[in-house]
């Protein structure tokens, strides 16, 4: 599981988020492997990404957003209505939406 985010780190972050798209889109099917890989390969990449959770009532949506959450390690940003943002930073990438690495 990642660190958990700094004030600063989480305004940031939500600065950088404030123009993405959602990349990843939870349908009828709800939350199943193949969207957590789909999920997994884009904080891989992009590192900070838009997931709309559709369907369901609050509590649902609530669920799956924490199922994301504690499967992939990623840190949540920001949560605004059906659209969560996620962070999770990738040690592979030469330079950090926190910071250079190198």
């Amino acid at each position: 599981m990642t660190q958990p985010l700094q004030n600063h780190q989480r305004r940031a972050l939500k600065q950088r988020a404030h123009h993405l798209k959602p990349v990843v889109l939870l349908g009828a099917a709800g939350l199943t492997e193949a969207v957590l890989a789909e999920i997994e390969l884009a904080l891989d990449h992009h590192e900070l990404i838009k997931v709309r959770v559709n369907g369901g009532d609050r509590d649902m949506r609530d669920a799956q957003v924490g199922t994301i959450i504690e499967e992939t390690g990623a840190a949540l940003v920001q949560r605004i209505g059906n659209v969560a943002v996620l962070y999770r930073a990738n040690p592979e990438l030469k330079e950090s939406l926190l910071g250079s690495r190198h």
